[in-house]
C-alpha cells in the first residue's frame, strides 16, 4: 500500500503483509480495540483499508463485535488464536526474510513479535497483554 508521510510529503510503500502484521500485532498488544484505534495505531486509513480488515475477519484472523452505545454502535475488533498462530508461523518467518526498512519497526510490535518466538501459543497469547 502507497502511503503519505504527512509531515515530510514523502510517499512510503508498505507491503500488505506488514499491514496485517502490524494489524495483528497491535491486537494482540491491547486486546481489544475500537475501528478507530487499529486504523489509527496500525498506521491506516479506514477508507482505503477496510477490505483488509475485512478479509481478516472473513479468513478468522481476527474478529469484529458491534457494540451499541446510545444511538451509536461502535465496532470492536480482537485478534483469534487462529490469528496468533498464523503471525507466529507465516509472518514471523516472512520478515526475518525480508525485514522492513527502519522506519517502519515499531518497538511494541518486536516486544510482541519477540514473545511470540519465545513459544507463546494460542492457549496462552493472552499474557501477552495486562489488558485482557
Amino acid at each position: 500500500m502507497i502511503e503519505k508521510n504527512t509531515s515530510s510529503g514523502i510517499m512510503s510503500y508498505r507491503d500488505r503483509v506488514y499491514i496485517v502484521s502490524d494489524i495483528i500485532l497491535k491486537l494482540i498488544e491491547y486486546c481489544k480495540m475500537n475501528q478507530t484505534a487499529v486504523t489509527t495505531f496500525s498506521g491506516l486509513n479506514i477508507s482505503k483499508h477496510r477490505s483488509i480488515l475485512d478479509k481478516m475477519e472473513h479468513n478468522g484472523l481476527i474478529e469484529r463485535t458491534e457494540q451499541a452505545l446510545g444511538k451509536r454502535s461502535i465496532t470492536i475488533y480482537q485478534c483469534t488464536p487462529k490469528g496468533v498462530e498464523f503471525c507466529k508461523n507465516i509472518l514471523e518467518p516472512y520478515e526475518k526474510m525480508f525485514p522492513r526498512t527502519e522506519k517502519f519497526r515499531s518497538s511494541k510490535a518486536t516486544f510482541v513479535r519477540d514473545n511470540l518466538s519465545l513459544g507463546h501459543t494460542e492457549a496462552n497469547f493472552y499474557e501477552l497483554s495486562p489488558v485482557c
